[in-house]
């Protein structure tokens, strides 16, 4: 698996995890000012949000990679199916 390939598994992982992660601690705002969406978060943490998003996607990208490079995960039996 090239380098390019990887990049591009952990670009699209990243950006599915982030939008799991962030529903997470959502509290929305008491008293909306007129105008404002009364959903919006009162504070939406996105560094936080952003540092746990980028750390779950390197665990999962990263075991993905190990279970290709030993051996115990074969790309070709995933892709072709079975005869």
């Amino acid at each position: 698996m090239s380098w390019l390939t990887l990049a591009a598994i952990y670009f699209t992982v990243w950006w599915v995890v982030l939008f799991a992660v962030l529903p997470f601690g959502v509290r929305p705002v008491e008293t909306p000012e007129p105008g404002h969406q009364p959903g919006a978060p009162a504070v939406p943490m996105l560094k936080k949000k952003f540092l746990w998003t980028t750390i779950i996607s390197a665990i999962l990208v990263g075991a993905m990679w190990s279970l290709f490079a030993t051996g115990l995960l074969d790309w070709r039996s995933i892709v072709r199916p079975a005869a």
